[in-house]
């Protein structure tokens, strides 16, 4: 398999923090590799390094066999082997959107100017913008807009396509549409390499998985190796937090936005669409029934091996009445609950109460 990219030894320093030690891996042609680990581990800045936007303080990055900071290299020829789509959403406001994809075929690949028109058509169809040809951006959603990105990039006809963390500034709705594109791009083989929390895309759509923690890669492998069998404690660590999120309740005065923003947060990292709204249904209606306030309430939502099955557990102390049997519980409350989850259990354990909660498939 012919190596497109061959990184060695990469460090980089920002002031006193080693943002970078010590990489060492290669991208092959018709790879998807997605790098994970959680913030401010490096990711951003590695493959940043890979087309030239950061410069490392050691090691080397070899495109083709070419050191991409060589004068042979020439970093305006890297960057259109080496195509990017970042986090912050990048086009043009001042042009339309055949025309933001226009442009680079133009000025740098030189094509006549119906040639490029032709192009760039086809391309926006293929992430589903045919019918935005004219548009400006500010009519367009933050997805069409990311994807007019896509485009552009891919009119540069690059070796490898970087994408540092394209979906985070996007709601649900819009990230579901370019992770769609860049599972159509994986599917035609290009060659890629995706910064992603979206734990359950990279499992489906990566063909390689590099894990990062501090400025390394710790661990790395295929995404069964990396998600299931993990072999280091860090990576262990990483899915199953991810996997999962922790509320504490203290007082009656909670903050209620605070967790539903926690629960929305939870449901994109793990890819579930909008689950967050019955989860924060159900997590609101069993709170309704843990008042008045009697002790602590810790709530865990579980994502089951990166699959679409959700379970909530709600524990209580010091709670001794029936949450959910039918004695005293309002019965359109308790239908409403057995619409949205497959199953309730509940148990008492001394004096504390646990409810557990199979979250009903969409």
């Amino acid at each position: 398999m012919k190596t497109i990219l061959k990184i060695e030894s990469l460090c980089k320093q920002f002031g006193d923090v080693q943002v970078l030690n010590g990489i060492d891996c290669e991208i092959h042609e018709g790879e998807i590799v997605s790098v994970i680990g959680p913030s401010g581990c490096g990711k951003s800045t590695f493959i940043r390094c890979l087309n030239g936007l950061e410069r490392p303080d050691s090691g080397r990055v070899l495109l083709d066999g070419v050191d991409i900071f060589s004068s042979e290299a020439g970093l305006p020829a890297v960057r259109s082997k080496v195509g990017m789509v970042f986090q912050e959403v990048n086009v043009f406001a001042h042009l339309s959107v055949l025309d933001n994809v226009m442009l680079g075929l133009l000025k740098i690949r030189k094509l006549p100017k119906e040639e490029a028109k032709g192009e760039a058509v086809r391309l926006l169809r293929l992430v589903g913008l045919g019918e935005k040809l004219h548009a400006m951006p500010d009519a367009l959603s933050g997805g069409q807009k990311q994807r007019v990105a896509i485009a552009r990039c891919l009119a540069m006809q690059p070796e490898v396509i970087l994408f540092d963390e394209a979906t985070t500034s996007l709601d649900p709705k819009m990230k579901t549409e370019v992770l769609s594109v860049i599972r159509e791009l994986a599917r035609q083989g290009h060659t890629m390499v995706v910064v992603t929390h979206e734990l359950k895309f990279a499992r489906d759509v990566s063909t390689h998985v590099l894990f990062m923690h501090q400025g390394r890669i710790v661990e790395e492998g295929t995404p069964e190796q990396v998600f299931d069998h993990p072999a280091k404690s860090l990576t262990r660590a990483f899915v199953n937090n991810l996997r999962s999120l922790v509320f504490d309740i203290d007082t009656q005065d909670y903050d209620l936005y605070k967790l539903n923003a926690e629960i929305e947060w939870f449901c994109q990292r793990n890819t579930l669409g909008r689950r967050y709204v019955s989860l924060e249904l159900i997590v609101e209606e069993m709170l309704t029934k843990m008042m008045p306030f009697t002790g602590p309430i810790h709530i865990c939502i579980h994502c089951k091996e990166m699959s679409q099955e959700v379970s909530i557990e709600m524990e209580q102390e010091q709670f001794s009445s029936q949450i959910v049997g039918r004695e005293g519980t309002d019965e359109i409350s308790l239908m409403l609950l057995q619409g949205l989850c497959s199953s309730i259990t509940e148990e008492q354990r001394g004096t504390t109460r646990l409810v557990r909660m199979e979250v009903r498939s969409e």
